[in-house]
Protein backbone atom coordinates (compact mmCIF):
# COMPACT_ATOMS: atom_id res chain seq x y z
CA UNK A 1 0.00 0.00 0.00
CA UNK A 2 1.52 3.18 -1.09
CA UNK A 3 1.87 5.61 2.01
CA UNK A 4 0.54 8.82 2.16
CA UNK A 5 2.68 11.87 1.09
CA UNK A 6 4.72 13.01 4.32
CA UNK A 7 2.91 16.65 4.71
CA UNK A 8 -0.62 14.63 5.23
CA UNK A 9 1.21 12.07 7.76
CA UNK A 10 2.63 14.31 10.29
CA UNK A 11 1.93 17.43 12.53
CA UNK A 12 3.77 19.92 11.16
CA UNK A 13 4.61 23.05 13.15
CA UNK A 14 8.38 23.48 12.45
CA UNK A 15 10.71 23.10 9.12
CA UNK A 16 14.30 23.77 8.60
CA UNK A 17 15.11 24.37 4.97
CA UNK A 18 18.96 23.94 3.81
CA UNK A 19 19.79 25.53 0.99
CA UNK A 20 23.54 27.21 1.11
CA UNK A 21 23.89 28.59 -2.18
CA UNK A 22 24.54 31.88 -3.58
CA UNK A 23 21.31 34.87 -5.00
CA UNK A 24 20.52 32.65 -7.91
CA UNK A 25 20.22 29.36 -6.76
CA UNK A 26 18.00 30.78 -3.82
CA UNK A 27 15.67 32.84 -5.82
CA UNK A 28 15.26 29.23 -8.00
CA UNK A 29 13.91 28.04 -4.85
CA UNK A 30 11.30 30.73 -4.41
CA UNK A 31 8.39 28.25 -6.01
CA UNK A 32 9.31 25.87 -3.46
CA UNK A 33 9.10 27.69 -0.83
CA UNK A 34 5.72 29.32 -1.87
CA UNK A 35 4.28 26.17 -2.27
CA UNK A 36 5.83 25.18 1.50
CA UNK A 37 3.97 27.93 2.99
CA UNK A 38 0.94 27.40 1.34
CA UNK A 39 0.89 23.87 2.29
CA UNK A 40 2.07 24.33 5.87
CA UNK A 41 0.57 27.99 6.50
CA UNK A 42 1.05 27.50 10.48
CA UNK A 43 4.25 25.91 11.03
CA UNK A 44 7.54 28.06 11.60
CA UNK A 45 9.74 27.61 8.71
CA UNK A 46 13.54 28.85 9.34
CA UNK A 47 16.06 28.89 6.44
CA UNK A 48 19.53 27.36 6.95
CA UNK A 49 21.78 29.08 4.77
CA UNK A 50 24.86 30.94 3.99
CA UNK A 51 25.57 34.17 6.00
CA UNK A 52 24.44 36.50 3.32
CA UNK A 53 21.21 34.92 2.73
CA UNK A 54 19.63 36.39 6.17
CA UNK A 55 19.30 39.55 3.63
CA UNK A 56 17.30 36.74 1.30
CA UNK A 57 15.12 35.46 4.49
CA UNK A 58 13.97 38.95 5.21
CA UNK A 59 12.70 39.92 1.32
CA UNK A 60 10.71 36.72 1.78
CA UNK A 61 9.58 36.90 5.32
CA UNK A 62 5.98 36.13 3.65
CA UNK A 63 7.72 32.25 3.26
CA UNK A 64 10.41 32.41 5.59
CA UNK A 65 9.98 33.07 9.42
CA UNK A 66 13.59 32.78 11.25
CA UNK A 67 17.10 32.16 9.42
CA UNK A 68 20.35 30.50 10.78
CA UNK A 69 23.62 31.02 9.37
CA UNK A 70 25.41 27.34 8.45
CA UNK A 71 28.92 27.55 9.17
CA UNK A 72 30.45 25.34 6.35
CA UNK A 73 31.20 22.17 5.21
CA UNK A 74 34.59 20.58 3.89
CA UNK A 75 33.59 19.16 0.94
CA UNK A 76 31.07 22.34 0.15
CA UNK A 77 32.79 24.89 -2.39
CA UNK A 78 30.65 28.12 -1.21
CA UNK A 79 32.16 29.03 1.65
CA UNK A 80 35.45 28.30 4.14
CA UNK A 81 34.30 26.22 6.93
CA UNK A 82 34.17 28.01 10.30
CA UNK A 83 35.14 24.91 12.35
CA UNK A 84 34.82 26.31 15.80
CA UNK A 85 30.84 27.29 15.15
CA UNK A 86 30.37 23.37 13.77
CA UNK A 87 29.70 22.12 17.64
CA UNK A 88 27.88 25.11 19.21
CA UNK A 89 25.72 25.02 15.55
CA UNK A 90 24.25 21.29 15.77
CA UNK A 91 23.77 21.75 19.09
CA UNK A 92 21.23 24.63 18.12
CA UNK A 93 19.86 23.08 15.62
CA UNK A 94 19.56 19.69 17.75
CA UNK A 95 17.97 21.76 20.43
CA UNK A 96 15.20 23.43 18.56
CA UNK A 97 13.49 19.64 17.71
CA UNK A 98 12.50 20.95 13.92
CA UNK A 99 9.61 18.75 13.26
CA UNK A 100 10.74 18.59 9.45
CA UNK A 101 14.14 19.24 7.78
CA UNK A 102 13.60 19.56 4.37
CA UNK A 103 17.34 19.27 2.28
CA UNK A 104 16.83 21.44 -1.04
CA UNK A 105 20.35 21.55 -1.83
CA UNK A 106 21.38 18.97 -4.75
CA UNK A 107 21.70 15.59 -4.80
CA UNK A 108 21.94 14.78 -1.39
CA UNK A 109 25.41 12.95 -2.07
CA UNK A 110 26.77 15.41 1.03
CA UNK A 111 23.83 17.68 2.38
CA UNK A 112 21.94 14.56 3.53
CA UNK A 113 24.80 13.88 5.63
CA UNK A 114 24.45 17.75 7.10
CA UNK A 115 20.33 17.34 7.30
CA UNK A 116 20.58 14.41 9.25
CA UNK A 117 22.71 16.34 11.68
CA UNK A 118 19.88 18.64 12.31
CA UNK A 119 18.10 16.31 14.35
CA UNK A 120 14.40 16.44 13.31
CA UNK A 121 12.03 14.21 13.80
CA UNK A 122 11.58 14.08 9.83
CA UNK A 123 13.96 14.37 7.52
CA UNK A 124 12.94 14.92 3.46
CA UNK A 125 14.52 15.38 -0.06
CA UNK A 126 16.59 14.40 -2.85
CA UNK A 127 19.07 11.66 -2.96
CA UNK A 128 21.58 9.73 -5.10
CA UNK A 129 20.04 5.67 -5.74
CA UNK A 130 16.90 4.34 -4.81
CA UNK A 131 14.56 6.26 -2.92
CA UNK A 132 14.00 5.78 0.82
CA UNK A 133 10.43 5.76 2.19
CA UNK A 134 9.81 5.35 5.53
CA UNK A 135 7.63 7.02 8.31
CA UNK A 136 10.76 9.89 9.41
CA UNK A 137 12.61 10.03 6.22
CA UNK A 138 11.34 10.53 2.62
CA UNK A 139 14.10 10.99 0.09
CA UNK A 140 13.68 10.87 -3.93
CA UNK A 141 15.99 10.20 -6.40
CA UNK A 142 17.30 13.69 -7.55
CA UNK A 143 16.25 14.39 -11.19
CA UNK A 144 19.01 15.06 -13.72
CA UNK A 145 16.71 16.84 -16.26
CA UNK A 146 14.74 19.66 -15.83
CA UNK A 147 15.22 23.60 -14.79
CA UNK A 148 16.27 23.73 -11.46
CA UNK A 149 13.09 25.87 -9.98
CA UNK A 150 10.88 22.95 -11.32
CA UNK A 151 13.21 20.39 -9.80
CA UNK A 152 12.76 21.77 -6.23
CA UNK A 153 8.87 22.41 -6.85
CA UNK A 154 8.43 18.92 -7.39
CA UNK A 155 9.95 17.97 -4.89
CA UNK A 156 7.39 19.73 -2.54
CA UNK A 157 4.65 18.43 -4.54
CA UNK A 158 6.03 15.00 -4.66
CA UNK A 159 5.63 15.89 -0.33
CA UNK A 160 2.23 16.74 -0.39
CA UNK A 161 2.07 20.38 -1.39
CA UNK A 162 0.03 21.87 -4.22
CA UNK A 163 2.16 24.06 -6.99
CA UNK A 164 1.13 28.26 -6.46
CA UNK A 165 2.83 29.07 -9.70
CA UNK A 166 5.83 27.90 -11.02
CA UNK A 167 6.89 31.95 -11.40
CA UNK A 168 10.22 33.93 -9.77
CA UNK A 169 9.29 36.46 -7.63
CA UNK A 170 11.91 39.18 -6.08
CA UNK A 171 9.73 41.77 -3.76
CA UNK A 172 10.71 45.20 -3.55
CA UNK A 173 10.87 47.63 -0.31
CA UNK A 174 10.59 50.97 0.60
CA UNK A 175 14.21 50.75 1.65
CA UNK A 176 15.24 50.20 -1.04
CA UNK A 177 14.14 53.00 -3.29
CA UNK A 178 15.46 55.64 -0.58
CA UNK A 179 19.38 53.92 -1.15
CA UNK A 180 18.61 53.91 -4.65
CA UNK A 181 17.67 57.76 -4.33
CA UNK A 182 20.70 58.85 -1.81
CA UNK A 183 22.75 56.52 -3.68
CA UNK A 184 22.33 59.43 -6.63
CA UNK A 185 23.08 56.61 -9.15
CA UNK A 186 19.79 57.00 -11.12
CA UNK A 187 19.78 60.59 -11.03
CA UNK A 188 18.81 62.05 -14.64
CA UNK A 189 17.62 58.69 -15.77
CA UNK A 190 14.11 58.41 -17.10
CA UNK A 191 11.78 55.03 -15.99
CA UNK A 192 12.13 52.82 -19.00
CA UNK A 193 14.73 55.24 -21.07
CA UNK A 194 17.64 52.87 -20.55
CA UNK A 195 18.14 49.36 -20.44
CA UNK A 196 21.17 47.93 -17.80
CA UNK A 197 24.11 45.52 -18.51
CA UNK A 198 25.40 43.38 -16.07
CA UNK A 199 28.92 42.02 -17.36
CA UNK A 200 29.96 40.40 -14.36
CA UNK A 201 29.43 37.10 -12.55
CA UNK A 202 30.74 35.38 -9.32
CA UNK A 203 33.12 33.16 -11.57
CA UNK A 204 35.01 35.51 -14.28
CA UNK A 205 35.57 33.23 -15.92
CA UNK A 206 32.01 32.69 -16.61
CA UNK A 207 31.86 36.39 -18.25
CA UNK A 208 31.55 37.44 -21.85
CA UNK A 209 34.06 39.55 -22.91
CA UNK A 210 34.44 43.20 -22.42
CA UNK A 211 34.10 44.33 -25.92
CA UNK A 212 31.41 42.43 -27.06
CA UNK A 213 29.10 43.78 -24.21
CA UNK A 214 30.72 47.13 -25.47
CA UNK A 215 29.50 46.37 -28.72
CA UNK A 216 26.18 45.22 -28.08
CA UNK A 217 25.29 48.23 -25.72
CA UNK A 218 27.00 50.66 -28.70
CA UNK A 219 24.31 49.29 -30.92
CA UNK A 220 21.06 49.26 -28.80
CA UNK A 221 22.13 52.75 -27.95
CA UNK A 222 22.04 53.64 -31.27
CA UNK A 223 19.34 52.11 -32.87
CA UNK A 224 16.76 52.39 -29.70
CA UNK A 225 17.67 56.00 -28.16
CA UNK A 226 18.46 54.04 -24.87
CA UNK A 227 20.56 55.18 -22.26
CA UNK A 228 23.05 52.65 -20.84
CA UNK A 229 23.39 51.64 -17.14
CA UNK A 230 26.40 48.84 -16.27
CA UNK A 231 25.02 47.50 -12.95
CA UNK A 232 27.37 45.13 -11.05
CA UNK A 233 28.35 45.02 -7.55
CA UNK A 234 31.61 47.37 -6.17
CA UNK A 235 33.96 44.32 -6.72
CA UNK A 236 32.83 44.60 -10.33
CA UNK A 237 33.72 48.35 -11.12
CA UNK A 238 36.65 47.44 -12.67
CA UNK A 239 34.84 44.98 -15.37
CA UNK A 240 32.02 47.91 -15.77
CA UNK A 241 34.77 50.83 -16.47
CA UNK A 242 36.34 48.56 -18.63
CA UNK A 243 33.20 48.26 -21.18
CA UNK A 244 32.43 51.59 -20.73
CA UNK A 245 36.40 52.43 -22.12
CA UNK A 246 34.73 51.00 -25.43
CA UNK A 247 32.01 52.10 -26.13
CA UNK A 248 31.34 55.53 -28.04
CA UNK A 249 27.97 56.06 -26.28
CA UNK A 250 28.03 57.40 -22.90
CA UNK A 251 27.42 54.38 -20.26
CA UNK A 252 26.45 54.88 -16.30
CA UNK A 253 28.83 52.87 -14.47
CA UNK A 254 26.64 52.06 -12.08
CA UNK A 255 28.55 48.97 -10.29
CA UNK A 256 29.01 50.81 -7.14
CA UNK A 257 28.15 50.15 -2.93
CA UNK A 258 24.81 49.28 -3.06
CA UNK A 259 22.46 46.52 -1.98
CA UNK A 260 20.96 43.88 -4.09
CA UNK A 261 17.65 45.51 -3.41
CA UNK A 262 19.29 48.58 -4.34
CA UNK A 263 20.34 47.39 -7.67
CA UNK A 264 16.83 45.61 -8.60
CA UNK A 265 14.80 48.96 -8.28
CA UNK A 266 17.21 50.31 -10.67
CA UNK A 267 16.61 47.03 -12.66
CA UNK A 268 12.98 46.97 -12.17
CA UNK A 269 12.89 50.58 -14.23
CA UNK A 270 14.84 49.59 -17.26
CA UNK A 271 13.84 48.15 -20.70
CA UNK A 272 16.22 45.36 -20.93
CA UNK A 273 19.03 43.73 -19.08
CA UNK A 274 21.90 41.95 -21.16
CA UNK A 275 23.86 39.91 -18.67
CA UNK A 276 25.83 36.86 -18.24
CA UNK A 277 24.17 33.54 -16.65
CA UNK A 278 24.79 34.58 -13.08
CA UNK A 279 22.26 35.59 -10.27
CA UNK A 280 20.91 38.53 -11.65
CA UNK A 281 19.31 36.83 -14.49
CA UNK A 282 17.06 35.35 -12.34
CA UNK A 283 16.41 38.52 -10.52
CA UNK A 284 15.54 40.09 -13.78
CA UNK A 285 12.53 36.88 -14.17
CA UNK A 286 11.90 37.89 -10.80
CA UNK A 287 11.48 41.78 -11.79
CA UNK A 288 9.33 40.81 -14.93
CA UNK A 289 12.36 42.59 -16.70
CA UNK A 290 13.28 41.50 -19.84
CA UNK A 291 16.44 39.86 -20.82
CA UNK A 292 19.08 38.46 -22.94
CA UNK A 293 20.94 35.93 -20.79
CA UNK A 294 24.85 34.52 -22.36
CA UNK A 295 25.42 31.36 -21.68
CA UNK A 296 29.56 29.89 -21.60
CA UNK A 297 29.49 26.59 -19.15
CA UNK A 298 26.86 26.04 -16.88
CA UNK A 299 23.51 23.77 -18.02
CA UNK A 300 21.48 25.95 -19.88
CA UNK A 301 18.26 23.52 -19.79
CA UNK A 302 18.62 23.82 -15.70
CA UNK A 303 19.47 27.41 -15.53
CA UNK A 304 17.89 29.21 -18.07
CA UNK A 305 14.43 31.39 -16.95
CA UNK A 306 11.14 29.47 -18.00
CA UNK A 307 9.88 32.27 -19.71
CA UNK A 308 11.60 31.21 -23.03
CA UNK A 309 9.52 34.25 -24.54
CA UNK A 310 11.15 37.26 -22.39
CA UNK A 311 14.04 35.83 -20.99
CA UNK A 312 16.16 35.04 -24.22
CA UNK A 313 19.32 32.53 -23.68
CA UNK A 314 22.26 32.30 -25.93
CA UNK A 315 24.55 29.23 -25.85
CA UNK A 316 28.05 31.32 -26.78
CA UNK A 317 31.17 29.69 -24.92
CA UNK A 318 33.36 30.95 -27.63
CA UNK A 319 32.33 34.68 -27.70
CA UNK A 320 31.48 34.60 -31.81
CA UNK A 321 27.32 35.10 -31.04
CA UNK A 322 27.23 39.06 -30.83
CA UNK A 323 24.58 39.13 -33.88
CA UNK A 324 22.51 36.62 -31.80
CA UNK A 325 22.76 38.59 -28.81
CA UNK A 326 21.68 41.54 -31.23
CA UNK A 327 19.01 40.21 -32.56
CA UNK A 328 17.15 39.05 -29.93
CA UNK A 329 17.42 42.25 -27.67
CA UNK A 330 16.61 43.81 -30.38
CA UNK A 331 13.33 41.83 -30.72
CA UNK A 332 12.40 42.11 -26.87
CA UNK A 333 12.73 46.21 -27.41
CA UNK A 334 11.01 46.64 -30.08
CA UNK A 335 8.47 44.00 -29.02
CA UNK A 336 7.84 41.37 -31.78
CA UNK A 337 6.13 38.85 -31.46
CA UNK A 338 7.52 35.60 -30.15
CA UNK A 339 5.04 33.56 -32.67
CA UNK A 340 6.35 35.63 -35.21
CA UNK A 341 10.30 35.09 -33.93
CA UNK A 342 9.57 31.30 -34.48
CA UNK A 343 7.90 31.05 -37.73
CA UNK A 344 11.10 33.18 -38.86
CA UNK A 345 13.53 31.06 -37.63
CA UNK A 346 15.16 33.29 -34.84
CA UNK A 347 14.24 30.47 -32.59
CA UNK A 348 15.06 27.42 -30.68
CA UNK A 349 18.01 30.16 -29.87
CA UNK A 350 20.27 28.04 -27.57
Amino acid sequence: MQRRPLFHRLDIDSVAVFRALHLGDMLCAVPALRALRTALPHARITLVGLPWASQFAARFRHYIDDFLPFPGHPLLPEQPVRHEELTPFYASMCARRFTLALQLHGNGGISNEIVAGFGAHAVAGHCQGKPVATERTVLFPYPEVGAESERLLHLVQRLGASAVGDYLEFPLASEDRQELEASGIATGLQPGGYICVHPGARKRDKCWPARRFADVADRLAAEFGVDVVLTGSADEADLAAEVASHMQARAVNAAAPISIGAMAVLMKQARLLVCNDTGVSHMAAGLRLKSVVIFSKADIARWAPLDRDNHRCIWDPDAQRSAAVLQHARALLAGTDPGRQRRAGMWPYW
